[in-house]
C-alpha cells in the first residue's frame, strides 16, 4: 500500500469512527425513534450521502457494523490444513488473523455492546450480523472439513471460532484495550482446553493417606 492508499483508507476510517460517535451519543440523548441519518451525518460533518457510503441503516452505525475483514491468506491457509494441522491450534491462528483487522476502537465497542440490549431493533441486528459471522464460517470450515476429514461436527468447530472471536475480544476490553485482541486467543483457548479436559492431580503422599482411610 502506497502513501496515498494508506491516506486514504485512513480517512475512510477516521469518517467510519465520526459516524459511529455520532450515531452513539445521539441514541444515547434521544432515543433510537428519534435519530435520523440526516442528524448522523450533519453531527459527523459529512452528507447523508456520503453516510451511505459507510453503512446501510442508522441501527447499523450505532452497532458500528461493518464488512468482516477476513484474511485471504489466513483463509487458504486453514483450508488447506494448515498451518498446524491441527484444528483447534489452527482455529485459533485464523482467529488471531480476523481479529488482527482494524477495529473501531474500545469504547465505541463497549457503547454498541451496552446498547444493543435496550433497544430490540438494535439487538435483532446484531444477531442477524452475528448470524451472518456464522455462516461464513462454516462455509470455510466445510472447505476444510471436505479437503481434511476429521471426527468433528462442522457446526461444533465453528462454534469453536465464534466463541474463541467474542471471548478474545471481551478479554481484551476487561483488560483496558491494552495490545490487541489478537493476543488474547491463545489464552482464551488454553483456558478453554483447561475446561474440558482438566489435569489430574498428581497423587501425594497425604492425598494417598486420606484414600486409603476412605477404603
Amino acid at each position: 500500500m502506497n502513501d496515498s492508499e494508506g491516506l486514504r483508507e485512513r480517512k475512510k476510517r477516521e469518517t467510519r469512527e465520526a459516524l459511529v460517535d455520532a450515531a452513539q451519543a445521539l441514541v444515547v440523548a434521544g432515543g433510537l425513534d428519534h435519530l435520523t441519518v440526516e442528524a448522523i451525518s450533519e453531527r459527523a460533518g459529512v452528507s447523508a450521502r456520503t453516510f451511505f457510503n459507510y453503512f446501510e441503516s442508522k441501527v447499523d452505525a450505532v452497532l458500528g457494523i461493518e464488512p468482516w475483514h477476513l484474511d485471504e491468506s489466513a483463509v487458504a491457509t486453514f483450508v488447506a490444513g494448515g498451518p498446524t494441522g491441527r484444528l483447534a491450534d489452527d482455529a485459533a491462528v485464523f482467529v488471531a488473523a480476523v481479529l488482527r483487522a482494524p477495529r473501531m476502537g474500545l469504547n465505541r465497542i463497549r457503547t454498541a455492546m451496552e446498547l444493543a440490549p435496550t433497544e430490540p431493533r438494535l439487538l435483532a441486528r446484531q444477531f442477524a450480523w452475528m448470524e451472518g459471522h456464522r455462516a461464513s464460517v462454516e462455509s470455510i470450515i466445510g472447505q476444510r472439513l471436505a479437503a481434511h476429514p476429521a471426527p468433528v461436527r462442522l457446526d461444533e468447530v465453528a462454534l469453536l471460532i465464534l466463541v474463541l472471536i467474542r471471548s478474545s475480544l471481551t478479554r481484551w476490553e476487561e483488560q483496558g484495550g491494552t495490545g490487541a485482541p489478537a493476543d488474547h486467543v491463545g489464552p482464551v483457548l488454553a483456558e478453554l482446553r483447561a475446561l474440558l479436559d482438566p489435569p489430574v492431580p498428581v497423587p501425594t503422599a497425604a492425598t494417598r493417606g486420606r484414600a486409603a482411610e476412605r477404603l
